[in-house]
């Protein structure tokens, strides 16, 4: 929705807010739902309000759950029963700087102010703890913003008795407990007061008027901020940058100007500006951004200029580059499919305003910002928040150099009669192993981000993951795949519980079984989990999982594996995959919704014959 997406009108928001959701509700379709629990340390409702806005525009469905007024502590430590049957999906504490309770004078020791500082940090770090061990779920807790006055002025910043200096040592041990916590997250509500305006931010009318923590017209902003930490966490990322270069990447017209006259570097002031641009999104690849060319150029001009011995980006930096006079949408369309990724997934970079409302209307769910003038091209990037951080694996440093070693494998591929001759061309290698606790992080994300090849797609989190790898009850496998042009890193999860053939839910989903099931009772898994990441496709990594997940089941005397596929509007392409497996259908609903069943034979024969598997 246009109303929400960075820059925005706060004012606008906040009075259109019951419109904004009725229009959101009505147009939108396929939401995830989640449960979300926010504890506030001051008055939450009007941020719940604005909050649900962004995350429905994100796709997500959020149902609150929201304490009393400052009951945030207690509501944890004391099992409020209303929270504890509510189970949330995620935990969302909004604290500020009005909840410390005590700031040093400068008549405290140094003993004392240490004493202070372990107190005020303990109150927060044994709730941290309770909720971890309890729920199961992320945790996402502001830090604290800069009071609003400086009793020792410019010495409040690195005197042990100021308050700043007091809130600066508080929320490294914030940062500290996030860093050793992979399931807890930091709101940097301090960035966003600054970034605001301190002043503005923590008008004290607001607070004493009605328990706000910040000023009334600073909460969109603020829910914003947090509704891009919720949608990361759930894989509503986006994946790829897609650039214009004329005006964008530098000022002037390649083709007109010539390469010798294009604004970049340090001569100028707006040389200087399109360099820092250029540094910032040359720093996206290290975070694992894709990056991409679609401009209306001739093909080799587009190449001198990215060669521009003052540019820092250089065409090795991206994964597909369309300079042609092909209609910038039917370019977005093939990038795209070349990187073998949905459309909604590009963010659009272009100083045209024409061109971007073509995108918005014709590129198949990309997002194309108004980044407004070169010298806020930065700002509105980095705070809509696209490829909001929420973890960084080495797969994600990485991912542009697997990409572009994908197109290396297309390339070869077209060398190649015979498919299978090309799969053994590429000399794969695979590790297909139980979950283990280097790569939690990674089969989370994947089961975040995975949508087209995604038999089911239930969402998990990293403790849901860790929870599913000490479970007995849960057969787990993750798949690596390496080959002559690189590493792709984890591609494939899998997840079975071990159950009995009449007694699961799972069957309800599709309608009732009668007659379908083996003849008497036996162990079965249940497949409720089967993902691949699409940059890996059809190079038989599926029948490799397959294979690996029976020689689980024969270990265990398992005899059979069911299967269930739940359509989305993204993950047709798997519709019958349960079928090519050779599993058999007995059960499908008017939705969609099937149920297949694979019975496990004596003597096996593997189906993958292509990827050397160490299993």
């Amino acid at each position: 929705m246009r109303e929400l997406e960075y820059p925005f009108d706060s004012e606008y928001i906040l009075k259109k807010s019951r419109k904004l959701r009725r229009q959101l509700l009505e147009e939108g379709s396929g939401f995830l739902p989640r449960k979300i629990a926010v504890l506030g340390g001051s008055t939450t409702h009007d941020i719940i309000r604005v909050l649900e806005l962004f995350l429905l525009d994100q796709g997500i469905q959020p149902e609150f759950y929201e304490s009393e007024y400052d009951q945030y502590w207690q509501d944890v430590m004391f099992d409020n029963p209303a929270l504890t049957a509510f189970a949330p999906d995620l935990v969302y504490i909004h604290t500020s700087g009005r909840n410390i309770s005590v700031f040093p004078s400068p008549t405290d020791s140094e003993a004392q102010v240490e004493d202070m500082l372990a107190r005020q940090y303990g109150h927060f770090q044994v709730m941290w703890d309770k909720l971890a061990d309890k729920y199961h779920c992320p945790v996402i807790q502001n830090n604290f913003e800069y009071p609003f006055y400086r009793i020792l002025g410019n010495r409040d910043a690195f005197d042990i008795h100021g308050r700043i200096c007091f809130i600066n040592r508080l929320n490294e041990l914030f940062y500290g407990y996030a860093r050793e916590h992979q399931n807890f997250y930091i709101n940097d509500m301090n960035y966003m007061a600054s970034a605001y305006g301190l002043d503005r931010w923590a008008d004290p009318l607001y607070w004493h008027m009605y328990k706000y923590a910040m000023c009334m017209q600073a909460i969109p902003e603020f829910a914003f901020n947090l509704a891009n930490i919720i949608k990361a966490i759930f894989g509503k990322n986006k994946k790829a940058l897609v650039l214009d270069l004329d005006n964008t990447l530098w000022g002037g017209i390649v083709g007109d100007d010539g390469v010798e006259n294009l604004e970049i570097g340090q001569e100028t002031s707006m040389g200087q500006v399109y360099s820092e641009f250029q540094n910032y999104i040359k720093a996206q690849k290290d975070i694992g951004v894709l990056l991409n060319v679609n401009s209306k150029n001739e093909y080799d001009n587009a190449i001198a200029g990215l060669n521009h011995p003052d540019g820092s980006l250089q065409p090795d930096d991206f994964i597909v580059i369309k300079a042609n006079w092909e209609p910038k949408s039917k370019n977005m369309a093939d990038i795209a499919d070349e990187l073998n990724i949905m459309p909604d997934s590009l963010v659009f970079v272009d100083d045209n305003p024409a061109e971007r409302e073509i995108i918005r209307n014709q590129g198949g769910g990309a997002v194309a910002p108004e980044i407004g003038t070169p010298e806020q091209y930065i700002r509105v990037l980095d705070h809509s928040g696209f490829f909001e951080v929420i973890g960084l694996s080495e797969d994600d440093r990485k991912r542009n150099e697997m990409y572009k070693a994908n197109l290396q494998r297309r390339q070869q591929q077209d060398n190649f009669g015979d498919y299978r001759e090309y799969l053994l061309s590429l000399e794969m290698r695979g590790t297909i192993r139980a979950f283990e606790p280097l790569y939690m992080a990674r089969i989370a994300q994947l089961s975040n981000k995975s949508n087209q090849f995604n038999l089911t797609t239930r969402r998990y989190t990293q403790s849901d993951i860790e929870r599913f790898a000490a479970d007995e009850a849960y057969i787990t496998r993750y798949g690596k795949l390496e080959d002559k042009f690189g590493d792709n890193g984890v591609v494939s999860v899998v997840i079975g519980r071990k159950g009995r053939a009449f007694d699961t839910a799972l069957y309800q989903k599709a309608g009732a079984l009668t007659g379908a099931m083996p003849s008497e009772p036996c162990d079965v898994l249940h497949l409720e989990l089967w993902l691949m990441s699409c940059r890996v496709l059809k190079r038989d990594m599926e029948y490799a999982m397959m294979d690996s997940m029976v020689r689980a089941c024969q270990d265990c005397g398992i005899a059979v594996m069911m299967g269930y596929y739940y359509p989305t509007a993204k993950n047709a392409m798997v519709r019958d995959f349960y079928g090519q497996q050779g599993f058999t259908k007995v059960a499908e609903d008017e939705a969609g919704n099937s149920v297949w069943q694979f019975m496990i034979p004596e003597d096996y024969q593997p189906k993958n014959t292509v990827i050397a598997v160490n299993d």
